[in-house]
């Protein structure tokens, strides 16, 4: 590669005229880091800015000409892409003063004077709007401060304020008008829905802006505001959640940009707010003063805001923080059992929101070390009140053992080895105290996850588990014995020939558990156990079977999915994947199975009926009985028990529901396309995958515009380019390009966004693909990608081998493939001139491929041969001399004579060529009606 400045500036010129920007951008960046010279520099920076302007990176196109301009201040072409870059960053007024200077230095410039133009146009639009947003936040103020008035009119004009809130003139008025005080007393009103309200707007004043966020914190304080989240009002506490939600995101997502904020505010890093906030959250969790649902919501909080979102950041010093000073307080109300101990107030979903936290906070740890530590600190507490005097430190004790159980498994197990623990479970199993039991029996179950510890329990724990299920009168211990059973029971999984009871012991154990579910007289928390079981018991497909043929069962079912309890979503989703068999299944290969047997060794079997036919019956009954409506609430829900594991198992049901063409018209009239829009991007890896996948599915079938109406179909662009990985299967490679397709074919604007997601390099990439269906369909998606100007330049560029494939892609054997090539070859020929004046130096192949395209017996191919030929025809003469010297003029002649009225198109362009071949004086028309050919 070479090494100077001055020949990558030139590269990157060219390449940047040719269309390829990503590559113009590559080779200016390169040139900077060799360069030295200063006006060699601001060159380069002001073409870089070229670059981003058109990537949409406008920040980066402004920096980038502001570079140029502090070498030379009269650089007129750095100066007006600052102001391009300034009028997208919304900055309309700095972006007046350059193209002001801009139309000053050269008058006569049309583009200048236009941008000027609109420049003017905004900004008075901007002062008449601020003028307006301002009288009408005084009238709102006037009206909230006014105490004589009515309630009515007051509640009316803090919903007002919501609304202004919204948008950014508004937000700008309220908080320079003194807004934050205004709303802080409205905050201590008391007043639940001018409290609300109070919140709604302090959330349109806080986002995406950082500045005015890190003045609300310090002027409001977060003792009050987490006051207000921890107050006893479930939706009061919700929008205090979402408040704080958004301004962590505020002052996050500012430490990551360039500016700070939309007012570019220059502001000290936010790490002291950020770390002040949290202490707060940790502070709420024991605090006995905190509602249940405000400890939930702070829960919540810690587990969006404290772990890295990706594993690639290095830097987990927050979770560090959080673990030195917080672990002890979760643990603390991980260990509150209600009925016995004094401690804070819980919900049922508190527990399982510790376990999340916790897990959270280990799978965050990079080295053995930090997990050494925590697993230290876990133990320590455990084994302190496990050590303390009374039954109430025990009790303790054991009940953090089954949280941890729940999250960080490998903890849990490591506490649960610890000397007297297990004995402590099984003893207390015995006891007379229901609220001991009860404890001991859960925790017995979630012991039971792992299979070593499951096999223990199968030889030390069934019989006790039995006698509890069959003697015991509280159908809550039953039912959670009977859950410890089903546990045990599916121990095999899927696998037919390991069966840990006898025969017929499983499907007795479902039944049981679909009679609790349908028993609306137990409490929500026992009918949620019996989910549980049945989410164990259905790795057997006779138990899928039963449970898909009972009706009241899984109404009973998706009732409580779209409940107030949380915490049955995990079992739920395990049991619908069970029961559509989307779980990932590796078929063994033919002779290891032989040899296996040979040498005696255990062969896994599948249940007859896992069979095909079997699981599209079950899917069938799960649409009519209303899954999908379940799995949309299911997603809606705001809980850290929708953790990313719960959301890969919605999105492999999801994807089993639109296998079958006819059923997706059903998923999508339901809402599945919407609910599968959040899965694609918070979910486990294979989670996102599979959500993408489905969105595919859909959009190839059905009208993409009315699957995802709106700004919705643009957010299925990204999900769908994802999957043309190559981690991803060909198949789901091929659903990709076909959904892609369809979106490219329906208006510039998607394809914008398809090329803006950097798809054309991929797509390029699968039409070498050996697969014949993966190398067409991507094909197609280019035929519909042409269209754009962008991508049309692409095939102009004389060092790439794009226009070549195309054509000889013409001649291939592959009828799809061809129709695609010929169709891109067609559009390209048509809008672009010059590129037919390049076809023939591509190949020498050319003129006999365009023959056999118009020779051929597909209609669609004839015609795409005859519309090649006249788009070649019209752009240079000497081509059409070219192609009527050939056999060309004798295959147009008998199409243009076809008396077939289904080949109009055909017959109409075919004239077409022979009137223009005339027109040239290529041939002439003789008496007797036939063309033949004349000396020009």
């Amino acid at each position: 590669m070479t090494q100077d400045p001055s020949a990558l500036r030139e590269e990157g010129n060219n390449l940047f005229k040719s269309g390829d920007v990503q590559g113009a951008l590559s080779c200016y960046t390169k040139a900077l880091k060799l360069s030295d010279n200063d006006s060699e520099n601001a060159v380069l920076f002001r073409n870089r800015s070229a670059c981003y302007l058109k990537l949409e990176e406008y920040s980066k196109a402004e920096a980038d000409a502001t570079k140029a301009l502090d070498t030379d201040q009269g650089d007129i072409k750095a100066r007006f892409r600052r102001a391009q870059a300034l009028h997208k960053l919304g900055r309309l007024d700095q972006a007046f003063l350059d193209a002001q200077k801009c139309a000053q230095l050269e008058p006569k410039n049309k583009a200048f004077q236009e941008l000027l133009r609109q420049l003017s146009v905004q900004i008075q639009q901007k002062a008449v709007q601020l003028s307006s947003t301002d009288s009408r936040v005084q009238q709102m103020f006037k009206l909230l401060l006014d105490t004589s008035a009515q309630e009515s009119d007051r509640l009316k004009a803090a919903q007002n304020l919501v609304v202004l809130s919204r948008e950014d003139a508004g937000a700008e008025q309220i908080f320079r008008n003194d807004g934050v005080k205004l709303l802080q007393n409205l905050l201590d009103s008391r007043q639940e829905d001018i409290v609300l309200s109070a919140l709604r707007t302090l959330v349109g004043l806080c986002t995406g802006h950082q500045s005015r966020t890190m003045a609300i914190v310090n002027e409001l304080g977060m003792d009050r505001l987490c006051g207000v989240m921890g107050s006893g009002a479930s939706a009061v506490s919700l929008a205090a959640c979402h408040l704080l939600q958004v301004m962590f995101e505020a002052l996050t997502e500012g430490m990551k940009k360039d500016f700070r904020g939309k007012d570019e505010a220059i502001l000290p890093e936010p790490s002291r707010e950020l770390r002040s906030m949290l202490r707060h959250l940790i502070d709420m969790l024991p605090a006995s003063s905190v509602s249940g649902p405000g400890r939930d919501s702070a829960i919540n909080l810690l587990v969006k805001q404290v772990p890295r979102k990706s594993q690639k950041n290095p830097d987990n010093s927050l979770t560090l923080w959080v673990i030195d000073n917080g672990i002890k307080k979760i643990l603390e109300v991980s260990g509150t059992v209600p009925e016995i101990t004094d401690g804070p107030t819980l919900t049922d979903n508190t527990p399982m929101n510790c376990a999340v936290l916790l897990n959270k906070l280990y799978d965050d740890l990079k080295s053995d070390k930090e997990r050494e530590n925590f697993n230290k600190l876990c133990e320590e507490y455990v084994q302190h009140h496990f050590e303390g005097s009374g039954l109430e430190n025990k009790l303790r004790a054991i009940q953090t053992v089954s949280v941890l159980l729940q999250g960080p498994s490998d903890v849990g197990n490591r506490t649960l080895e610890m000397s007297g623990i297990m004995e402590a479970v099984i003893s207390l199993c015995a006891s007379e105290n229901i609220t001991h039991q009860q404890v001991a029996v859960e925790t017995l179950i979630h012991a039971a996850g792992k299979a070593k510890r499951a096999s223990f329990i199968t030889a030390n724990g069934v019989a006790l588990l039995k006698d509890l299920y069959k003697k015991s009168e509280n159908e809550q211990i039953r039912v959670r014995a009977l859950v410890g059973l089903c546990k045990l029971g599916s121990a095999g999984g899927t696998d037919f020939s390991m069966k840990q009871f006898a025969e017929g012991s499983t499907l007795k154990l479902a039944k049981q558990c679909r009679k609790w579910l349908c028993n609306d007289s137990l409490p929500q928390t026992s009918r949620r156990w019996a989910i549980e079981g049945l989410a164990y018991l259905t790795f057997d497909a006779d138990v899928k079977e039963d449970l898909v043929g009972d009706k009241n069962a899984l109404q009973a079912m998706f009732q409580l999915a779209k409940s107030e309890d949380k915490t049955v979503l995990f079992a739920i989703g395990s049991t619908l994947v069970n029961c559509t068999n989307s779980y990932e299944v590796e078929k063994p290969d033919p002779q290891l199975v032989e040899l296996a047997k040979y040498a005696k060794q255990h062969v896994p079997e599948e249940h007859p009926k896992d069979a095909k036919s079997f699981v599209e019956k079950r899917l069938v009954k799960l649409l009519e009985a209303g899954v999908v409506s379940a799995l949309v609430c299911m997603v809606k829900q705001e809980s850290p028990a929708l953790t990313e594991t719960c959301r890969e198992c919605i999105a492999r049901v999801f994807l089993a529901l639109v296998e079958r063409q006819e059923d997706r018209g059903t998923v999508v009239a339901q809402g599945g396309g919407k609910a599968l829009l959040p899965l694609v991007s918070d979910s486990t890896d294979v989670g996102k995958i599979k959500a993408a996948q489905a969105l595919a599915k859909i959009t190839i079938t059905s009208n993409p515009e009315i699957a995802f109406p709106g700004e919705r179909v643009y957010e299925v662009v990204r999900p769908l380019v994802s999957l043309l990985a190559l981690e991803c299967s060909l198949l789901q490679n091929f659903e990709a390009l076909m959904a892609l397709t369809n979106l490219a074919g329906i208006s510039d604007r998607l394809r914008q966004k398809i090329i803006k997601e950097k798809a054309v390099p991929k797509i390029e990439g699968y039409m070498f693909e050996e697969h014949d269906l993966v190398r067409a369909a991507a094909t197609e998606c280019m035929c519909n990608l042409v269209l754009s100007p962008e991508v049309q330049k692409l095939y102009l560029a004389t060092d790439s081998d794009r226009l070549k494939l195309l054509v000889l892609y013409c001649g291939e054997d592959d009828e799809r493939l061809r129709k695609a090539a010929a169709g891109t070859l067609a559009v390209l020929t048509g809008e672009m001139p010059e590129v037919c004046a390049r076809i023939p130096d591509v190949t020498s192949h050319w003129l006999e491929i365009l023959q056999a395209l118009l020779l051929s017996e597909s209609q669609d191919l004839r015609h795409r041969g005859v519309v090649i030929t006249l788009n070649m025809m019209q752009a240079d003469r000497s081509l059409a001399e070219k192609l009527m010297e050939s056999e060309a003029l004798e295959i147009l002649s008998v199409l243009a004579k076809t008396a077939d009225a289904n080949q109009a198109s055909v017959i109409k362009a075919s004239q077409h060529c022979l009137d223009l071949a005339m027109e040239y004086g290529l041939i002439r028309n003789n008496e007797g009606g036939a063309n033949e050919g004349s000396t020009p």
